[in-house]
């Protein structure tokens, strides 16, 4: 039988999110794009499947409650979602294990998480691993900052924009009036 992955979209107050999963765990969550097509097309890219439209699991819908906490500013916990990285580099695992130690609300420079996942002096290497996250939040590149505490890049549909909200749903305070995921348009009252 061909390989296969279950996905689902979820509404959130930020726009659609993709998830998608194999037996292993979740292998993708996709943030908002401009709307569901978008969104479905950005969660199938990168990754060679046979896609199945499904209901969640219990595994997956406890990731789409803990998404939905950290989208409303609460702390998820994350530490009972299984992940499955097959195909994923030796490299970027260790970069995506060492993003999952920054904590809630804190924040590690490229450079900073690089030595964390014993690889020092490869920051440019980690900001492409982070590129290339298949999950989302879960696995929180948002955390990771440039030299000087600068926001740097992010790939998601918003770009920057988009790391600055996700950053201050942790509690930072960023400023910044752009619209940043679809449900984040600014208010005029």
């Amino acid at each position: 039988m061909a390989d296969q992955t279950l996905y689902h979209l979820f509404n959130t107050s930020l726009g659609p999110i993709g998830i998608a999963w194999a037996d292993a765990g979740l292998v993708r969550v996709q943030l908002p794009e401009v709307d569901h097509a978008r969104t479905l097309r950005r969660l199938k890219a990168k990754r060679s499947t046979i896609w199945v439209k499904a209901s969640p699991s219990p595994m997956v819908r406890q990731a789409m409650l803990e998404i939905g906490r950290h989208i409303s500013g609460e702390r998820p916990d994350f530490s009972g979602i299984s992940l499955d990285l097959t195909g994923v580099t030796v490299f970027d695992r260790a970069i995506y294990d060492a993003a999952r130690s920054i904590a809630w609300g804190r924040t590690a420079s490229y450079g900073e998480l690089a030595t964390l996942a014993g690889y020092p002096g490869e920051a440019r290497d980690v900001g492409q691993a982070l590129g290339r996250n298949p999950i989302a939040i879960i696995i929180p590149c948002h955390r990771i900052l440039a030299k000087g505490n600068r926001i740097g890049g992010f790939s998601a549909h918003g770009g920057r924009l988009t790391k600055e909200r996700l950053l201050a749903l942790e509690g930072f305070d960023l400023e910044g009036d752009a619209p940043l995921l679809p449900g984040l348009l600014p208010r005029a009252w």
